[in-house]
This record gives structure tokens, C-alpha cells and sequence, in this order.
């Protein structure tokens, strides 16, 4: 069974940064798409970016510009960098995997790290 870890959330100011990271216990090769969802209460959990198995990048409108999600394989890990934070940007953020044995979807998910932007 696949695990994901996320790390790297926290509390920061408007206008700054954070680091985000997902650890996967096997290859990430394995996986057609990666990507980060975020969820703030009261909300449905939103895609945010989102990364195809041959390095292709998507991203929501709201953060375009201010947010790369980047992989390294060798590391097993998927990272997304956030710049120039606002209050909104406040949620749980999960780490996500996709794959299709078979042809069927499979969805991975992390346990979220919580990100507040505050001043």
C-alpha cells in the first residue's frame, strides 16, 4: 500500500513563503498524475496543482504565478513552493497520486498539513 507523507506546513504572514513536500513509501514513476488539493472549512477540497507523470503542470487560476509544483523521482518526493501568500490561501493541503491499474482510477491521498496565512 502506497503512503504519502506531507510536511512542510505552517503559519506565515501575507507575502511569504512555504515549502511544501510529499514523501511517497515507493516510486513516484508508478504514478500518472501528482498533484495538491486544498481544503479550508466549509469548503469542498480544491485542486491546486497538479503534475503528470512526464514532468506536464497544471495549475488553479487563483495561484498561477505564485505557486510551482515541481517532483524529484530519486527522492520520491513532490514538492510545492508557494509564494507571495495571501489570507485565502489558508486550508488543509493534501498531497495526492493517481494511477489506473488496469484501467481503473486509483486515488492516493496524504493526511494534509495545514497552512494559515495571517498577519
Amino acid at each position: 500500500q502506497v503512503q504519502l507523507v506531507e510536511s512542510g506546513g505552517g503559519s506565515v504572514q501575507p507575502g511569504g513563503s512555504l515549502r511544501l513536500s510529499c514523501a511517497a513509501s515507493g516510486s513516484i514513476s508508478s504514478f500518472n498524475v501528482m498533484g495538491w488539493y486544498r481544503q479550508a472549512p466549509g469548503n469542498q477540497r480544491d485542486v491546486v496543482a497538479s503534475i503528470t507523470s512526464s514532468s506536464s503542470t497544471n495549475y488553479a487560476d487563483s495561484v498561477k504565478g505564485r505557486f510551482t509544483i515541481s517532483r524529484d523521482v530519486a527522492k520520491k518526493t513532490v514538492y510545492l513552493d508557494m509564494n507571495n501568500l495571501k489570507p485565502e490561501d489558508t486550508a488543509v493541503y493534501y498531497c495526492n497520486a493517481v494511477s489506473f491499474p488496469l484501467g481503473l482510477r486509483r486515488d492516493y491521498w496524504g493526511q494534509g498539513t495545514q497552512v494559515t496565512v495571517s498577519s
